[in-house]
């Protein structure tokens, strides 16, 4: 099959663009429209679990409503999250929010209160208020369980937002689980810890094996979102080797496969552990989620629409 050229007009849509894109079938936009189609087939497909894990700094960096109204349309079943992008989600729950970096020295920056995570900001005062918050709601969820799993911990801490815009609210009132095997590693995590100094709250990590477990189980077909890499794409994989493995899945990744990264790993690598079974439908993308993964998801939804 030939390489067909890309064609461009001005009333095109975007899921013109990934035809065009599919039409070529190589390279960057060959890779595109391949995850393009499996995701469409993975949100057609009423017979499979659709988990989606997020890393790297996605809700600071625009993603949040996006992950939000997939969650909302029952695009997404299941979510494993780093405990950052659950801490700024929270953040701006709360009435805080992320600034574009204006181009400051970072000593300016350290002076003002304010870090920076790439070309976002976020200032001291924000999170001042994200850890008066967040103290209150663990206060509230502590009066009522004391031992409790991460999972069941963000469903508690979900039913208590009063946010539309929130993904932990949004998941708690539509029975989404989230889980976030490494939450101790973010601001939300710090605060458990100081919470912990002077209250009887124990945070079980090895709980939400068995519910996690119970899910892949229980799923006739399990696909996957990956956005980013690091633990959050580890944790979601594993989970579905003790299945046999991922029967779809798409990542979008900027990380690079040279020096054995998992971050950086195309998908069919995981075939050889079981975490994607031998036939499954894999696409790995390199780029940045922010851009690639709003674009083929319109153009999925535009797919589905034409269904």
């Amino acid at each position: 099959m030939k390489v067909n050229q890309i064609n461009v007009s001005r009333d095109m849509k975007i899921s013109d663009l990934i035809n065009q894109f599919e039409a070529s079938g190589v390279l960057g936009a060959g890779r595109v429209s391949r995850a393009c189609n499996i995701l469409a087939d993975m949100i057609r497909d009423e017979n499979m679990e659709v988990f989606m894990s997020l890393g790297g700094p996605l809700i600071p960096g625009g993603m949040r409503n996006i992950v939000t109204q997939m969650i909302q349309e029952g695009h997404v079943n299941l979510i494993v999250s780093s405990g950052a992008n659950i801490t700024h989600d929270l953040l701006e729950a709360f009435g805080g929010a992320h600034y574009r970096h204006e181009g400051k020295d970072d000593e300016k920056l350290n002076e003002e209160g304010i870090g920076r995570i790439a070309d976002i900001n976020v200032g001291s005062d924000d999170f001042t208020v994200f850890e008066s918050e967040i103290t209150k709601i663990l206060e509230e969820i502590a009066a009522e369980k004391s031992h409790i799993s991460i999972q069941e911990l963000l469903y508690e801490v979900g039913l208590r937002i009063d946010d539309d815009s929130s993904f932990v609210a949004a998941a708690a009132r539509n029975n989404v689980p989230i889980f976030s095997p490494g939450l101790i590693d973010s601001m939300m995590g710090l605060q458990l810890w100081i919470f912990n100094q002077d209250h009887d709250f124990v945070v079980d990590v090895v709980k939400d094996m068995t519910y996690l477990s119970d899910i892949v189980f229980g799923a006739e077909k399990v696909g996957a979102i990956l956005l980013g890499g690091g633990l959050t794409k580890h944790y979601t994989l594993a989970s579905n080797v003790i299945k046999g493995g991922l029967d779809s899945a798409i990542q979008i990744t900027m990380d690079r496969p040279e020096a054995g990264s998992l971050g950086g790993a195309p998908l069919e690598e995981a075939k050889s552990w079981a975490k994607a079974r031998c036939e499954s439908s894999l696409a790995s993308v390199i780029g940045d989620v922010t851009v690639i993964f709003p674009l083929i998801y319109v153009a999925a939804l535009d797919k589905i629409k034409g269904d």
